[in-house]
């Protein structure tokens, strides 16, 4: 019998690394593809559990599962992040007052 490549696992790998990355842009972007690559992973995990000898690339998915996991963890951090600062500093006026602060405080 001849094996095959899990279906996506690939595409796997690469949606848990775009996870990581994707926590720079406030944390939406790396919550999105952390969702995709866990939902993807979990799919192609049942589908090797239920006949391991037929088919490859079971490392890719592990991988791809580990970090989604991550990049789900900072990006979830830095969304957070990013609320609770808008919380606290009110947006964009609020920056713009802190600015002007510390411009005048620090004779900027």
């Amino acid at each position: 019998m001849e094996r095959r490549e899990l279906p996506n696992s690939t595409l796997i790998l690469v949606f848990g690394i775009l996870s990581i990355v994707g926590c720079c842009c406030y944390g939406v972007a790396g919550i999105v593809f952390g969702i995709i690559a866990l939902v993807m992973a979990k799919k192609a995990m049942e589908l090797y559990n239920a006949d391991p000898d037929l088919y490859t690339g079971y490392k890719n998915v592990k991988t791809g599962r580990i970090l989604a996991i991550i990049g789900l963890v900072l990006s979830a951090i830095s969304l957070i992040t990013s609320i609770v600062m808008l919380i606290i500093y009110g947006g964009l006026e609020g920056m713009e007052e802190m600015q002007r602060e510390i411009l005048e405080n620090y004779g900027g």
